[in-house]
């Protein structure tokens, strides 16, 4: 058994969590739920597979994070968190539970591997996207409404195995999300030039994209914006090797998500002007 504890966030999330409690559950020492009240048999199913429930009302993702950190009984000096529709490879987890027996680092980016529509896509920027998800219980906070970014008080490294993100709802659930997301996006545009987050062109592949977004995307103009984004993923990334689920993903993600975010943005900007 790993020394760690893994944390997954939830709300109706019952399609996909015994798959991710299943995965962890005897390898880490705790697996512990967060949900945000949800009316499905997500609890139920992730009591029943030895998973230590909690609950918080939802207002954003890195609060809901950090309320994890902070708040949770957590016993162990290492943390995992997981999304409901993620999971770790056999080999990830052997590799997480070799390096922890003596860490050289504070913290850990992780290579995920990203599906849609039952395949997996391999280009226009997503394979693999690394992201800091193992890390030390007292160095890492997050920032960022959405898109939650961890911002490590220490030392990182990169393991060689993967974890998979392989999301099973249909695309009419996963659009509704996206709106609910596109929202929240346009409230973080909006709200970009009172944060202060540091961004490091030359860092990690999470700072790179943080610098970009800061210094150049927000800079273009609306709807110019989205259309960009998907000539990027799909032409100049190779987007369009990925067959018709990539085909899907990039226009439906990469151009109309991106174009519903610059609306809700517009229209934000236009009633406080009022």
């Amino acid at each position: 058994m790993t020394h760690l504890t893994v944390i997954i966030l939830t709300y109706n999330e019952a399609l996909h969590i015994a798959r991710a409690v299943d995965n962890v559950i005897g390898w880490a020492e705790h697996v512990y739920v967060l949900d945000s009240g949800s009316s499905d048999e997500t609890c139920k199913l992730a009591e029943e597979r030895g998973a230590k429930v909690f609950s918080r009302k939802f207002d954003n993702y890195s609060n809901q994070r950090n309320y994890a950190i902070k708040e949770l009984p957590i016993p162990t000096d290492w943390i995992l968190f997981l999304d409901a529709d993620e999971y770790l490879t056999q080999e990830l987890k052997g590799e997480i539970s070799n390096e922890l027996l003596d860490p050289k680092a504070d913290g850990y980016y992780l290579k995920r591997f990203f599906f849609f529509m039952g395949k997996q896509i391999r280009w226009g920027g997503y394979s693999p996207i690394w992201i800091l998800r193992l890390f030390k219980k007292e160095k890492g906070i997050f920032q960022r409404e959405i898109n939650e970014h961890l911002v490590l008080n220490g030392k990182s490294a990169k393991l060689q195995y993967y974890f998979v993100d392989d999301n099973k709802e249909s695309l009419k659930v996963w659009w509704n999300k996206h709106i609910d997301y596109a929202y929240r996006e346009a409230v973080d545009l909006m709200n970009s030039n009172s944060q202060i987050i540091k961004t490091n062109f030359w860092g990690s592949q999470a700072d790179r994209k943080l610098w970009i977004r800061y210094k150049i995307w927000n800079r273009i103009p609306s709807y110019i914006r989205p259309i960009a984004l998907f000539i990027y993923r799909y032409f100049f990334r190779l987007g369009f090797l990925d067959g018709k689920s990539g085909l899907i993903y990039y226009f439906y993600h990469g151009l109309v998500y991106t174009m519903i975010i610059d609306s809700f943005y517009l229209e934000i900007k236009q009633k406080e002007k009022k």
